[in-house]
């Protein structure tokens, strides 16, 4: 099969979250699976032209190679695209975004024609390129060179839509019928991620119950009515995690190397975050991290309600991320408050980030909602008990086998599983038992590119019917 993935940041070139992760790895994975597999994605200014030996192909496009023989394609135009930041700056938004990836999204289309690619499958994640099924079956509906191509849209998180004024719609060269209630109109702005979703052949997310909870009008942003009417194309496949860069036998940031067959070297690495963070060295305690947004989001409000409390508890807590200044400023005061149990690094910082995976004995993730979730999955792989609400992909992935779980979102909910997590550690037949399914866990991204697979072949076998019919005047090429 033929699959272009387009995504507007790919690890390992350019990244400002979870949505690089993906678009860098599923092709690895699928490469793997035998499929012929294109990147396509902006050439920002972080793209380091000799570190990743990039090649000139045309004036506005250049080529680099991920995998064994993935070809990355990137597309160039420098005043979109050679900018600091990838979306924005301290002051917001560029204001010229919509711009910036509709012309992404336009190029991405006639590069394939250059190239000569006649894909079987694109793959889009996110608003940034939400357009290219929106093109596809309305400017391109007519190109015999695209008769065979389907279009899958991954969707990371519905809270960002790709929202701008009505007045902006004519530059994406689109008739005024597709601006409407049943297009890309909403509340009176253009919907990017709207259109996405109405024109792409199949919608994915990241998890299969963030699949379900976003055509609820709980988690939906307004667009559960969107899903409910094309329900029967919305599908979820969680996220997969890289074990190249995230494994305890060969992590280069940790004091003690260990597997699923001999734990011996976590009891090192606790003992080494310990000392590292200024905690006392005990073994007798669990030692919680958090690895986080300081967020409501992310559940730093229930925490903040019940962090008084839950530090009189006999446990230690090691807390990294920046966040919400509320946040700070509450977790600086336990702190002081209690020196000996919390310690909080309020920054990013990597390297620490292995640190708390691998020597922690819980890891607390209690997010409010959460598409998917890595830090879960982080933890499982260093035989880190996951502590999570119930919701997203933290649902798909911890259960009372692996993990503690609570489905009440409160304080009083948040303190009483942590209160059972601490009885659970000192229990020595539940306590290991624990440790040892948790490590087994196979979430890598071999499982989940069969899942996409099967994703595409289920596209390829008839077209799904999107928002708007092919046929439609609108559709026509213009």
């Amino acid at each position: 099969m033929k699959i272009v993935m387009c995504a507007s940041e790919v690890v390992p070139f350019a990244k400002t979250g979870g949505l690089a992760d993906v678009a860098g790895a599923l092709p690895l994975a699928l490469e793997k699976e035998g499929q012929e597999i294109i990147i396509v994605m902006p050439k920002y200014k972080a793209v380091d032209e000799k570190k990743f030996n990039l090649k000139r192909l045309k004036n506005d496009i250049s080529c680099s190679t991920l995998g064994k023989n993935i070809k990355v394609y990137f597309i160039e135009k420098e005043i979109y695209f050679n900018r600091e930041s990838l979306y924005g700056d301290k002051t917001g938004d560029y204001p010229d975004n919509l711009d910036r990836f509709s012309y992404y999204s336009r190029r991405t289309l006639e590069l394939l024609k250059e190239i000569n690619f006649k894909a079987d499958i694109i793959h889009v994640h996110d608003w940034q390129a939400c357009l290219i099924p929106v093109y596809l079956k309305t400017l391109y509906a007519q190109d015999s060179f695209f008769k065979n191509t389907r279009s899958i849209l991954t969707i990371h998180n519905i809270g960002y839509q790709g929202l701008f004024p009505k007045e902006e719609f004519p530059k994406l060269g689109l008739d005024w019928s597709l601006f409407g209630m049943e297009g890309l109109e909403f509340y009176g702005k253009v919907n990017i991620l709207k259109g996405g979703m109405l024109f792409a052949d199949i919608i994915n997310t990241v998890s299969p119950t963030y699949s379900k909870e976003i055509q609820t009008k709980e988690f939906g942003f307004g667009l559960e009515g969107v899903l409910n009417k094309r329900r029967n194309s919305v599908f979820g496949i969680l996220n997969g995690l890289d074990y190249t860069i995230w494994n305890p036998e060969t992590d280069k940031f940790i004091a003690g190397n260990f597997s699923a067959r001999n734990l011996a070297g976590k009891s090192k690495d606790k003992k080494d975050l310990q000392s590292f963070c200024k905690l006392p060295v005990r073994e007798d305690v669990p030692l919680f991290g958090v690895v986080s947004r300081l967020a409501e989001q992310k559940g730093f409000d229930i925490l903040a309600e019940g962090i008084d409390t839950i530090c009189s508890m006999d446990l230690q807590m090691v807390i990294l991320g920046t966040g919400d200044i509320k946040y700070h400023e509450i977790m600086e005061e336990m702190v002081k408050k209690h020196p000996r149990v919390i310690s909080l690094h309020l920054k990013f910082d990597d390297p620490l980030a292995h640190k708390i995976y691998a020597g922690s004995d819980l890891f607390l993730m209690p997010s409010k909602y959460e598409p998917c979730g890595l830090g879960q999955l982080i933890s499982l792989r260093y035989a880190t008990v996951p502590l999570v609400f119930k919701t997203g992909g933290l649902a798909d992935t911890v259960s009372s086998d692996n993990g503690f779980i609570f489905d009440r979102y409160s304080k009083d909910a948040l303190i009483k599983i942590i209160a059972e997590a601490v009885k659970t550690f000192h229990n020595k037949t539940k306590w290991p038992a624990l440790l040892n399914k948790a490590i087994k866990g196979d979430f890598s991204w071999g499982e989940s590119a069969k899942k996409y697979l099967d994703l595409y072949a289920r596209a390829k076998k008839s077209a799904i019917s999107s928002g708007c019919s092919e046929k439609a005047a609108c559709c026509r090429r213009k």
